[in-house]
């Protein structure tokens, strides 16, 4: 995953471990990617999904807009190009 900070224009790449593997990997990952000022090593503590399927509200439910981010179609039809 490449994020960018705000304090910065530039690019991070988080290397994230999962708790689980914290012990075994955190000071050896640290290490690897030490010289590189670019890499951050964290640790997902997360315990659960912040989002959870299906829980929309009825008083949200009509808030959200569903669109299509596609730019639209330029109308029209190509020129004929003459056979090479």
């Amino acid at each position: 995953m490449v994020a960018v900070t705000a304090l910065a224009s530039r690019p991070v790449i988080y290397c994230v471990i999962p708790e689980a593997l914290a012990d075994e990997l955190f000071e050896k990952m640290s290490a690897y990617y030490a010289d590189d000022p670019n890499v951050e090593v964290i640790i997902d503590r997360r315990k659960a999904e912040r989002r959870r399927a299906g829980t929309v509200t009825e008083e949200r439910a009509h808030q959200r807009v569903v669109r299509d981010r596609r730019r639209a179609r330029v109308p029209g039809d190509l020129p004929e190009t003459p056979a090479a």
